[in-house]
């Protein structure tokens, strides 16, 4: 099992959702975070005043997946995320040691 954790721009959230269900992706943790990459931020203006935006708003999806599962939706994201522009996030991909379902007590896959 492996733990996908990928973050990308917020307008894109309902678009990647729509795109991991028609792949089968039956669950997803999402939350709203800040941060920066090699951009750094960017300057904004607001009613005339010129200020620095040091975090950017992003989208934090994070999803269980099978071993088999990985690359299809890795790269749904990859696709779907995409703008072409600064910004568009990273994903990462991490091994998950034990997945337990509370309710029914499966553990491993048949948890996800």
């Amino acid at each position: 099992m492996k733990l996908i954790i990928a973050v990308i721009k917020p307008f894109k959230l309902e678009e990647v959702r729509e795109a991991l269900t028609s792949i089968g992706v039956q669950g997803l943790t999402v939350s709203e975070v800040k941060g920066y990459g090699r951009q750094s931020g960017h300057t904004e203006i607001y009613r005339g005043a010129e200020y620095v935006v040091n975090f950017v708003p992003k989208i934090k999806l994070e999803l269980a997946v099978a071993d088999a599962d990985v690359a299809n939706v890795v790269e749904t994201l990859a696709e779907t995320a995409k703008t072409g522009k600064i910004g568009d996030g990273k994903v990462f991909v991490m091994d998950v040691e034990q997945t337990l379902r509370i309710r029914t007590g499966e553990t491993g896959e048949e948890a996800l």
